[in-house]
């Protein structure tokens, strides 16, 4: 068995993948396996992937007949991964060298379900670290109480499944997968799944991810109707949470975020389609309908009326209230 399977999914990134595999040989030893998943290019990139399967040591190189989406790609590799510990990267991002050492050093001393890292930010030349929303470093706790509080940012809306590191015994019990065909928020059933039903967890710090931003294949870039599955994605953290012992707790939070993502569509609502646009319009209303009224009320009070009108607005016309705050 090795000791850690890294889940890597391309689609149409030759400009960025020679990056991204450097990166995993700068992390190679003799106990990784890389899982390359090409979630079927019609770029130059599975030549490069074929390459890397010759060159890099533990890469395998997996592939699509049919392009399924990141969740299905990311699915693909965690069927195929035999470590005992899991971690993934994007196929247009890197990793700084000897990060993925670090990052089991830091949970096998640690011995918890998982571990969270700070990553760097890349917006061009620019770069900034982002740091995982949880604190003390280094001290395991219970992933559940890094849920909330509601109307602050916590550990479920740091999604990024890149950013940390995950014991097999997680993948055995199905926390690890994702929902299969989802084109975008895929990490946040994921993410609220893995802090409701694992055990233990830690933030570590150790920025050694290098996330690019403003790829113009990456689908936060495109205004088509694969956006809308973000509905589709939030539709099930609603639906997991209400079935959840503690969902009275928890339901604030998972409504708050909801209308939030709702929300900042809304403000870069002129990069969408206008047949996209009209579809958002319809369902995000749909999707206010289908949240629990009495905590949506409650959510709709507590934020900036900016947020707040909008989602009135799209509810139903209601007027905002004069006084609200964020």
């Amino acid at each position: 068995m090795p000791k850690l399977s890294v889940v890597v999914p391309f689609y149409n990134v030759q400009t960025y993948a020679p990056d991204a595999l450097k990166s995993l040989e700068l992390n190679a030893r003799d106990d990784f396996e890389f899982l390359l998943v090409d979630d079927c290019s019609t770029d130059g990139t599975p030549d490069l992937l074929e390459r890397a399967a010759r060159e890099v040591p533990g890469a395998v190189h997996l592939r699509h007949e049919r392009n399924g989406g990141l969740a299905t790609a990311r699915n693909t590799g965690l069927d195929a991964a035999r470590g005992e510990y899991l971690a993934f990267l994007d196929g247009d991002d890197w990793l700084a060298p000897g990060h993925l050492a670090r990052t089991l050093a830091a949970i096998e001393a640690l011995n918890c379900d998982f571990v969270r890292t700070d990553h760097v930010r890349c917006d061009g030349r620019v770069r900034s670290v982002q740091r995982v929303p949880h604190g003390p470093d280094a001290v395991v706790a219970d992933p559940r109480t890094a849920i909330l509080p509601a109307d602050r940012s916590t550990s479920v809306d740091y999604p990024y499944a890149w950013a940390g590191m995950y014991h097999r015994r997680l993948l055995d019990r199905g926390v690890l997968h994702f929902t299969d065909g989802l084109r975008t928020a895929e990490d946040r059933p994921w993410i609220w799944r893995l802090h409701r039903e694992a055990a233990s967890f830690a933030a570590v710090g150790l920025p050694g991810v290098f996330y690019r931003r403003g790829v113009s294949t990456s689908l936060t870039q495109v205004g088509d109707e694969r956006q809308l599955d973000f509905i589709r994605a939030f539709d099930q953290v609603l639906a997991d949470v209400l079935g959840d012992p503690e969902s009275d707790r928890l339901i604030p939070k998972a409504v708050r975020t909801y209308c939030a993502i709702i929300a900042h569509h809304f403000g870069s609502i002129e990069r969408f389609e206008p047949d996209v646009a009209k579809k958002l319009r319809l369902m995000s209303t749909a999707a206010l309908g289908r949240m629990p009224q009495g905590v949506l009320d409650q959510v709709l009070d507590s934020m900036d009326v900016e947020r707040s009108t909008v989602l009135r607005r799209l509810r139903g016309g209601r007027r905002a209230p004069s006084g609200a705050s964020a």
